[in-house]
């Protein structure tokens, strides 16, 4: 019988990171040359404190007004971003994104991050799985 795929099996591994004393145009960049939407936030010392999106982003800018460079990461980053063991079952991680109404999961391996996963991977997972399970069939309206 399958089992519920774990975390690691899913998420983007060595995701791109940003410094918490980057500027916001610095990490709206690294988002731009990467296609990413989500930025693994860590401090000086290499520690992940929390998550960046470009939601975030745009959200500080339209309330405070200005330019990237006029702001640090350290304003728009979310520091209570969900945290999850790689070995996470898959299920219990969206049921988390569901209830929590958010859009990504850093994982992590002995507490160190070793990946990322976000709605848009769910979904592209989900396609997948729909073309895995009605091979060949277009959609029926």
């Amino acid at each position: 019988m399958p089992t519920i795929p774990v975390l690691k099996n899913v998420m983007t591994p060595f995701p791109h990171t940003v410094e918490l004393d980057a500027s916001l145009a610095e990490a709206q960049a690294l988002m731009e040359e990467h296609a990413v939407r989500h930025l693994p936030v860590k401090d000086g010392h290499g520690e992940l404190v929390g998550i960046l999106s470009e939601r975030d982003v745009q959200r500080l800018l339209a309330a405070r007004g200005g330019s990237g460079e006029r702001w640090s990461v350290r304003q728009a980053t979310v520091r209570r971003a969900y945290v999850a063991d790689r070995n996470t079952p898959l299920d219990r991680v969206l049921d988390h994104l569901v209830e929590e109404r958010i859009s990504s999961v850093l994982a992590t391996k002995d507490g160190r991050l070793a990946g990322i996963f976000t709605t848009v991977d769910a979904c592209r997972l989900l396609a997948d799985l729909l073309r895995s399970q009605f091979p060949g069939g277009d959609a029926v309206a």
